[in-house]
C-alpha cells in the first residue's frame, strides 16, 4: 500500500514513527510537505501537484495538520478526498475540532461530559459571564490557542475580568471555564484509534503549573482508565468524527469532562509513557480500512463513512 503522511517537517517523532511502522508493514511510505502541495481543481481529473510533479496511485493519507495551518492543510486533505483516497481523519472533521467553540457545542448536543463553558463577545456581559461558569477561580482560554499557549488561569473574580477585558480589547475569541481543582494539575491523554482506546496517560503538571502539558514541563505515567472514562473518549472522537484522536479528560467531581479532542495527537509522549505501539496500531486501522470501497457522496463532495469500528 502506498501512504502519504501530510507534514511539514520529516523529522518530528511523530512522523517518523509513522513512516517506521509503515515501512515494517510492507508498506510505501511518503512524507509530502502539504503547504508545498498546490491542487489542480476539475471536474475530469483533480489532482494535487508536489515538487512539480502530481501525487497518484496513493491508498491513504495520515494528515498531521499544524494547528495555525489548518485552514490549507484540510483543502489538501479535501482534495485527496475528491481523488477518492482514503484518509482516517477527514477535512471536515479536523476543521470542526480545531474549532473550540464548535467542538464544545457538538460534545454538549451528544451528552458527553464537559467543564461549565461561557461564552460572549461584549465586555459588558462579562459579570454574568464569570456567573455562568460559577465564579473565580475560573480559566479563561483563547479560541485559537494550541499546546497550553493562551490558557490563564484567573484566581480571584477581579483577575478574571481584567483578563477578559484584556483579551476582548485585542479582538480576541475566548471560553470561560469552570476549574477543576480536583483534577489536582493533572489530565489524561486518551489515544483513540478506531472508536477503541488503545492507550491512556496521565499528565501532570509541574510543581506550581496548573496545565499538563508536557511542551510546558509536566511529565507523563501510563493511566488506568475507567470504564466511564474510556467511554466519554470514544463518544468524543466519535462525536467529532476522528477515528484518530487524542481525547483529554479531566477527573471531576462529577466524572470524566472532556477539555479537547486533538486530531493530530502527538505520539512521543503517549509510547513513552505506555510501551504501546502507536504508530503501528494506527497503520494497521488504515490498512485495515483504505481496502475498503468508498462511494463518493456527490452532495457534499466527502465520501459517505463506512469505516469499520
Amino acid at each position: 500500500m502506498k501512504i502519504a503522511i501530510l507534514s511539514q517537517n520529516p523529522h518530528l517523532y511523530s512522523t517518523k514513527r509513522l513512516k517506521e511502522a509503515g515501512q515494517q508493514q510492507g508498506h510505501d511510505m511518503r512524507v509530502v510537505d502539504y503547504l508545498r502541495c498546490y491542487m489542480n481543481i476539475t471536474s475530469k481529473k483533480p489532482t494535487i501537484v508536489y515538487k512539480g510533479q502530481p501525487l497518484e496511485n496513493f491508498d491513504a493519507i495520515i494528515p498531521r495538520i499544524g494547528a495555525s495551518k489548518t485552514f490549507y492543510g484540510t483543502a489538501v486533505v479535501r482534495q485527496f478526498e475528491v481523488m477518492d483516497v482514503f484518509s482516517p481523519n477527514q477535512s471536515q472533521a479536523i476543521s470542526r475540532s480545531r474549532d473550540k467553540l464548535r467542538s464544545m457545542q457538538i460534545l454538549a448536543r451528544e451528552g458527553v461530559g464537559l467543564p461549565i463553558t461561557g461564552f460572549a463577545h461584549a465586555t459588558q456581559d462579562i459579570d454574568g459571564l464569570i456567573e455562568t461558569v460559577g465564579g473565580a477561580p475560573l480559566v479563561i482560554k483563547l479560541l485559537e490557542g494550541t499546546q497550553g499557549i493562551g490558557v490563564v488561569l484567573a484566581e480571584t473574580y477581579q483577575a478574571a475580568k481584567s483578563v477578559i477585558e484584556a483579551f476582548r480589547g485585542l479582538d480576541a475569541n475566548i471560553l470561560v471555564q469552570e476549574f477543576i481543582k480536583e483534577a489536582g494539575g493533572a489530565d489524561l491523554r486518551c489515544f483513540v484509534v478506531g472508536g477503541q482506546v488503545i492507550a491512556g496517560m496521565k499528565r501532570q503538571g509541574a510543581e506550581g503549573e496548573f496545565r499538563s502539558n508536557l511542551h510546558r514541563g509536566g511529565n507523563a505515567e501510563e493511566a488506568i482508565l475507567s470504564a466511564e472514562e474510556i467511554d466519554t473518549a470514544i463518544r468524543a472522537a466519535k462525536a467529532m468524527g476522528l477515528k484518530i484522536a487524542g481525547v483529554d479528560l479531566l477527573r471531576s467531581n462529577h466524572g470524566p469532562v472532556v477539555m479537547e479532542v486533538n486530531s493530530s495527537p502527538g505520539l512521543e509522549g503517549i509510547e513513552s509513557a505506555t510501551g504501546i505501539d502507536v504508530a503501528g496500531k494506527i497503520i494497521e486501522f488504515i490498512t485495515k480500512n483504505a481496502e475498503q470501497t468508498e462511494e463518493p457522496d456527490h452532495s457534499s463532495g466527502t465520501f459517505r463513512d463506512r469505516i469499520r469500528y
